[in-house]
């Protein structure tokens, strides 16, 4: 049974990862029917990355009143009306309108989903699982792009993840009775009682260097992707088609290590693997800096990030019920998830204001100084709650 629901929960991330990168690969034929700015583009993406944030705030909230199975349902059947609405869509402001629910569905997928598989599932799975999103993410452009090619364009394509995305939701109600039978044959119910207060959350000890860390990485890991090409381009000399190439690796990097990671983190604690992870961050960056041979570290470097990039978002989320116990576990997932969009969203444009004034020359040094942040934030975290254990609080 709880193997059943883990088979679904596996469908569930693939289904996830699968808008994520739709809006870009779609946009310049989007952009191009509406007769658009290409910049319009950003006002999509702040509007679904708002939602996703508020959804992931309150998601305890939402979960504690409906559950688990329940939440992910409708978060799934919101995402499919958004995409199935974008297909039929002619006007601008009605993209706007449905990115709403778009975000509000991906936001509370990703934090019911991370916490239920959390308590209820070893760290392998976790590993696994974010990698299954990245198969999810590969093949949404895959899907999108078919259709470019062809006669139904970027309608058609928008179309079918949506079908795809109902196929799911069909699925997920089926198994709703699963989700509960898991969860008291692990011996935990669903959320019950009250909900802690925002304050009451964040004076916990380890709270706040915890969502600055999610913040960090999660700087580090869209800025290392977002302005990696543009970093080879302008500050290297390399034509675009070598740097698209060498930028590909670090999402590779990321694919593979968390494929990887699932096998490792059977005889490895989640403390261990952030810290190699963070370690390996490190050392990539380092072989892009380093000016040996003719630019030839650099392949090697953006593969290092990736693969560093790969324990770590999946190894934190797996510790938060360990870090804050069982019962505030979903309150800090949503919040930690809310706090990971964030850092996506506003650190890599922080970037880019930066490598205009000064030079894309500093594109290694920002995320070498945003990685230590993020070592500094979780060691800081893991004191907290070793205090905590040891003091009994568990």
């Amino acid at each position: 049974m709880a193997t059943l629901l883990l088979i679904i929960i596996y469908l569930a991330f693939i289904s996830l990862g699968l808008p994520d990168s739709l809006l870009g690969t779609a946009w310049p034929a989007i952009m191009t029917d509406m007769s658009l700015l290409v910049s319009y583009a950003g006002i999509l993406s702040v509007i679904i990355s708002g939602g996703t944030i508020i959804s992931s705030v309150l998601s305890e909230r939402i979960i504690r009143r409906f559950g688990t199975g329940k939440v992910t349902a409708v978060s799934v059947t919101l995402t499919a009306i958004a995409l199935l609405g974008f297909s039929l869509s002619r006007d601008f402001w009605v993209l706007c309108i449905l990115s709403v629910p778009l975000g509000l569905g991906a936001g509370s997928v990703d934090a019911s989903l991370n916490n239920f598989v959390a308590l209820h599932y070893k760290a392998s799975h976790m590993s696994w699982l974010h990698c299954f999103w990245g198969v999810g993410a590969t093949a949404g452009p895959m899907i999108m792009s078919f259709f470019l090619a062809g006669e139904g364009g970027w309608k058609s394509g928008y179309r079918t993840i949506g079908i795809i995305q109902v196929c799911l939701i069909i699925i997920l109600f089926i198994s709703l009775p699963l989700w509960r039978k898991v969860g008291e044959g692990a011996g935990q119910q669903e959320l019950s009682g009250e909900s802690a207060g925002m304050l009451a959350i964040l004076g916990k000890p380890g709270a706040k260097p915890a969502l600055l860390t999610f913040f960090s990485y999660c700087a580090v890991e869209a800025a290392a992707g977002l302005w990696g090409g543009s970093y080879l381009v302008l500050n290297k000399g390399i034509t675009a088609g070598t740097a698209a190439k060498w930028v590909s690796m670090y999402y590779f990097g990321i694919t593979l290590g968390r494929f990887a990671a699932g096998f490792i983190a059977m005889k490895m604690e989640n403390r261990t693997l952030v810290r190699l992870g963070q370690g390996i961050i490190a050392a990539g960056l380092i072989c892009i800096l380093l000016p040996l041979g003719k630019n030839s570290l650099l392949p090697a470097g953006f593969l290092l990030m990736g693969i560093g990039c790969a324990p770590v978002f999946p190894c934190l989320l797996h510790e938060t019920p360990k870090r804050f116990g069982k019962d505030l576990s979903q309150a800090l997932m949503g919040i930690q998830m809310a706090s990971a969009y964030a850092g996506a969203t506003a650190m890599p444009p922080l970037f880019g204001l930066l490598a205009q004034h000064f030079s894309f020359t500093i594109y290694p040094y920002y995320l070498l100084v945003v990685t230590a942040m993020m070592i500094v934030f979780n060691e800081s975290t893991n004191r907290a709650a070793h205090s905590r254990t040891t003091e009994g609080l568990d």
